[in-house]
């Protein structure tokens, strides 16, 4: 993993947009399958994790002293009034990537949103008029988009964890682990490999209808055929398993993008009836990485994509040996989007956070690798493609260390 002094240390070569190229990190990616020791399992990249009580509530105010000021904005209280996890795991993430970038070119002010659009609305207009150059955060996709508006009407940019894609645009970009990367990692892996004809058993939810139009358009793309869809109630997929079990001799890749608590019944339903791993590839997404999900007999063989854990897994060291917990696995994005924002306040320049700095075409390495933000706000990342087996991950197709080395449908 790349450390945040890695990002102060580069933002002093800065010339161009350029912003890691500019100090050559990036070295020779590969995409060739290997297999590695299996990592350690974690949860899902939407679920917090923690070993001890997490404190009542984050500290409000300002991490560092520096003359740039931007401003985090995160749940630190849910809308009942308690303390948010999350919240209090993301805002240590950012005073863990302030410290590590070992500069004191910035001045975080760290703002409460109080888990509602309001809060956002509010805590995003005192930032502004605080001073703040560039806003982190809200988490939420109601809170963000109230966020944003500020934000814009003050030609600020805003750096957002929301997965919904429909809250980015130009200025407003997301950091997120986003479903439609996953799906087209992972399906433009399994053309690589030779899957022609696919089939798809799809939860009727928000999630399970983006990841299905993703995957149709990945497959458009690709010049696959999708043969069988097939939707199912969360909870009660045994009748639509039962329908893309008949379509089994047309189709060699079935994609399931269930969420850690579906699979268990997906899974059921796809042992009862007949529906083999061995037979007909499964494909699935980053939010199967969880205990649960791998140790699933029907599931073992199927692919997915996800971010490589090693990254991670420093990560959430060095935060343990600091706050006595383990991280929210969303905790990395808070750390990434200080750690950038520290290496571009420290370059002589101003503005700062320029839309050709923050969508630089040569990206920037975080903790969980290599990600950039489009011109329309979403972002792309360096994934690797998983299988699940034995319990547990290893890894066919490493995730690209730069854009340069990702695979063609990257």
């Amino acid at each position: 993993m790349v450390s945040a002094r890695f990002f102060g240390t580069c933002a002093l070569a800065l010339a161009s947009a350029s912003l890691l190229s500019a100090c050559g990190q990036f070295g020779a990616g590969t995409d060739r399958p290997r297999v590695a020791a299996a990592p350690p399992p974690l949860s899902a990249p939407v679920s917090p994790v923690q070993s001890r009580p997490l404190a009542s509530a984050a500290p409000i105010g300002a991490i560092g002293s520096g003359p740039v000021k931007v401003a985090l904005v995160l749940p630190l209280t849910q809308a009942n009034g308690g303390a948010s996890g999350v919240g209090v795991s993301l805002r240590n993430a950012a005073e863990l990537a302030y410290a590590d970038a070992g500069t004191n070119d910035l001045t975080i002010l760290v703002k409460d949103d109080h888990s509602t659009p309001d809060g956002a609305r509010d805590a995003a207009q005192a930032a502004v008029g605080d001073g703040a150059e560039l806003i982190i955060g809200p988490v939420f996709a109601p809170d963000l988009r109230e966020a944003a508006k500020v934000a814009k009407a003050a030609d600020k940019p805003v750096i957002g964890f929301s997965t919904d894609t429909s809250t980015a645009t130009k200025g407003v970009y997301l950091l997120s682990f986003l479903i439609e990367g996953y799906v087209d990692r992972v399906v433009d892996y399994a053309a690589s490999h030779g899957k022609k004809s696919l089939g798809a058993l799809v939860p009727e939810s928000d999630y399970g209808n983006v990841a299905l139009a993703e995957y149709q358009q990945a497959a458009a793309k690709l010049g696959l055929r999708v043969e069988a869809i097939e939707r199912y109630k969360p909870g009660a997929p045994a009748d639509a398993a039962a329908r893309i079990a008949a379509a089994l001799p047309r189709i060699d890749a079935l994609f399931i993008p269930g969420t850690p608590d579906e699979m268990p019944a997906v899974a059921a339903a796809l042992t009862a009836n007949g529906i083999d791993g061995a037979k007909v590839q499964i494909l699935g997404t980053g939010l199967w990485v969880d205990p649960k999900v791998l140790k699933l007999p029907a599931l073992q063989g199927a692919w997915f994509a996800a971010p490589e854990n090693a990254g991670f897994a420093g990560f959430a060291g060095r935060y343990r040996a600091k706050y006595g917990t383990d991280p929210s696995r969303i905790a990395t994005l808070s750390y990434d989007a200080v750690s950038l924002a520290a290496a571009l306040a420290h370059q002589p320049a101003s503005p700062h956070f320029t839309p050709e700095l923050l969508t630089s075409t040569s990206g920037f390495n975080g903790a969980d690798g290599v990600f950039r933000f489009r011109a329309d706000g979403p972002n792309e990342r360096g994934l690797a493609v998983l299988q699940i087996s034995g319990g547990a991950t290893t890894v066919l197709s490493a995730a690209p260390r730069s854009f340069a080395s990702a695979p063609s449908g990257f």
